[in-house]
């Protein structure tokens, strides 16, 4: 059980975060059961991945300045105009992002050299079915104004497939007072099994993408309106865990986790793990130093009570329960 609950916590850091562990004088070799193996198994993996990944400063650089989008564009005047130079049509909040995410305008220039790149190949489809759902979810075109979520749920890529194991119940994305997006998930709710018997790997991998490029659609707009630029917080609740998490299910996570800071960088804001068992907060100091420290940084091992004591997501999805509002105030608590 208590292995069955780590096996969760390692996956869903994976696929919360596009960062992998860097090779390091802590690891799990004198481990020997099977699922401690598992777990060193997908972390050798990992740093593998890691050394062909360029190393990301979007965490330190936000952190160690300011949100307000006029300073950070004037901070980073150089870099976002040389890359307006290259890439005129790329919205310079955008390049901002990239400014911000990378140490040299070279390392920003082939990162962004390659998400243009894949918004005109292979990811067109997505980002073009992503757009045209955005533009839908807020028209105010249902009658009843602000955000109508039902138009980006049936816009998703395989969404027959997807939507009755995807629901409210088990992944929502709230809204903070200061424009941040909080991406709620409770791993126990969804049947990942049955989900994967009916999509690949590929294919769920091409959904988590499509969240994402909603996600970021918002996020710029709201960082355009308010001033601030805008993150998106995650909140993996693991309350419920009872086995590992379907292989296949994990794998595209990873996949898409991947892309995530080389598509949407300085998107990802703190990951916080929650309700982790007491039992197993020991485990905490053997994985967390296996992450680069810019991903240390944004990790947070934390209880939420009031996450804990929902059955399901659902009530959170309401304006007018007072849940809603308690879990917002909680999650503020615990940044």
């Amino acid at each position: 059980m208590k292995q069955s609950i780590l096996l969760v916590a390692v996956a869903l850091l994976n696929g919360a975060t596009a960062f992998v562990p860097s090779g390091g004088q802590n690891s799990l070799s004198s481990t020997n059961s099977a699922p401690h193996r598992q777990i060193q198994s997908q972390i050798q993996t990992q740093r593998q991945t890691q050394r062909k990944q360029i190393q990301l400063q979007a965490t330190t650089k936000s952190r160690a300045g300011t949100t307000n989008v006029n300073n950070l564009l004037s901070a980073n005047r150089a870099t976002i105009d040389a890359l307006g130079a290259e890439f005129p049509d790329v919205p310079e909040i955008t390049r901002l992002r990239f400014a911000l995410a990378f140490s040299s305008q070279a390392e920003a220039k082939r990162a962004l050299r390659e998400s243009v790149a894949f918004r005109k190949g292979a990811g067109r489809s997505l980002v073009e079915s992503a757009a045209k759902a955005y533009e839908e979810a807020t028209s105010g075109s249902n009658g009843r104004g602000g955000w109508d979520n039902e138009a980006v749920r049936v816009a998703a890529p395989h969404a027959a497939s997807i939507n009755r194991f995807i629901t409210p119940k088990n992944i929502l994305t709230l809204s903070a007072d200061n424009g941040d997006l909080i991406y709620v998930i409770r791993a126990s709710l969804i049947n990942d099994r049955m989900l994967m018997n009916r999509v690949t790997v590929q294919q769920m991998g091409e959904f988590f993408l499509y969240v994402k490029e909603i996600h970021n659609l918002v996020a710029d707009a709201r960082s355009l309106k308010t001033g601030r630029l805008c993150e998106v917080i995650f909140a993996n609740d693991i309350s419920g865990i009872r086995k590992p998490p379907d292989p296949r299910f994990s794998k595209a996570l990873t996949e898409s986790s991947k892309q995530y800071e080389r598509l949407y960088p300085s998107l990802a804001g703190p990951t916080m793990i929650l309700n982790l068992p007491f039992v197993l907060q020991a485990f905490i100091g053997l994985i967390k130093p296996l992450f680069p420290p810019t991903v240390q940084d944004r990790l947070k091992f934390k209880s939420a009570p009031v996450l804990a004591r929902l059955k399901e997501l659902t009530p959170l999805s309401s304006s007018s329960d007072r849940s809603r509002k308690a879990f917002l105030d909680e999650i503020q608590r615990l940044l």
